[in-house]
């Protein structure tokens, strides 16, 4: 979720459209896929494919068990993250699709559930052009179940992953509502204040919107926070989202200097 894109909503634009604001509705490592990408990449790879094959050892031994179905979904959507090509990233988000939809079939109320299907199921669609507008009304619909279901999952995740859907899709042919945007990622940070890419979210929000004393706001916000964040969010698991974050962080400081 990192690079604003922005396309004429205009008939004639759809296929672009389809395919430029999906690159980054879900794009939780700015540099998936991308040549600027970090000297530490390759590591990035390889933990999130050694995390895969774990996980999908795991579900397939004991393919109704619910925990195991959706840690494999979410690894699926993490691997398929780094895919160089749609053709792998459609297989795998398939993959997660199946695990967490027969989980949703068993367990209507398993938010985990809920939220990993729709993350796929963005994954997918960014690999279609006039076929991704359908998959987004459903990813809407599983967001906003997971919502329901567990506001707090994933630090806040339903609500951080609906803002960014309704700040990043064209409001003319899709579901884009900027007013949608702004209330999901506020409840996102006050859901889970600690977690910085809530806090970032808003702080790009604002300077999307034209709203830089809003945005001096929340940068001021995520700067205190951001201390703590660097001592607990540590490990292997964390390495590749502070290489997101920095850069974006780096990024809204300098377009707020003046």
């Amino acid at each position: 979720m990192s690079a604003i894109l922005k396309s004429p909503p205009y008939l004639g634009g759809i296929k672009l459209i389809a395919a430029c604001w999906l690159l980054t509705l879900f794009q939780q490592n700015g540099f998936a896929g991308d040549a600027s990408q970090p000297t530490n990449y390759a590591g990035f790879l390889r933990h999130a494919e050694q995390d895969y094959r774990a996980r999908k050892t795991d579900y397939q031994r004991a393919p109704t068990n619910a925990a195991f179905a959706c840690a494999f979904g979410r690894t699926c959507f993490v691997r398929a993250e780094y895919s160089s090509n749609a053709t792998e990233r459609a297989a795998l988000a398939e993959q997660g699709i199946a695990a967490c939809r027969a989980v949703s079939k068993r367990e209507p109320n398993s938010a985990p559930a809920r939220l990993y299907l729709a993350m796929n199921l963005g994954q997918l669609a960014r690999t279609k052009t006039l076929g991704a507008l359908p998959i987004v009304a459903e990813m809407e619909l599983q967001f906003q179940a997971a919502r329901r279901l567990d506001e707090r999952l994933d630090h806040a995740a339903p609500d951080r992953y609906l803002g960014v859907l309704y700040r990043e899709a064209p409001a003319i042919v899709s579901v884009g509502d900027r007013n949608k945007s702004r209330r999901h990622l506020l409840r996102a940070a006050e859901l889970a204040p600690g977690f910085p890419v809530n806090r970032l979210n808003l702080v790009e929000s604002f300077l999307l919107w034209g709203e830089k004393a809003e945005a001096r706001l929340q940068l001021k916000k995520l700067e205190a926070l951001l201390p703590a964040a660097r001592t607990n969010l540590t490990g292997a698991e964390w390495a590749a989202e502070w290489a997101d974050w920095e850069p974006r962080i780096g990024k809204a400081r300098r377009a707020l200097q003046d």
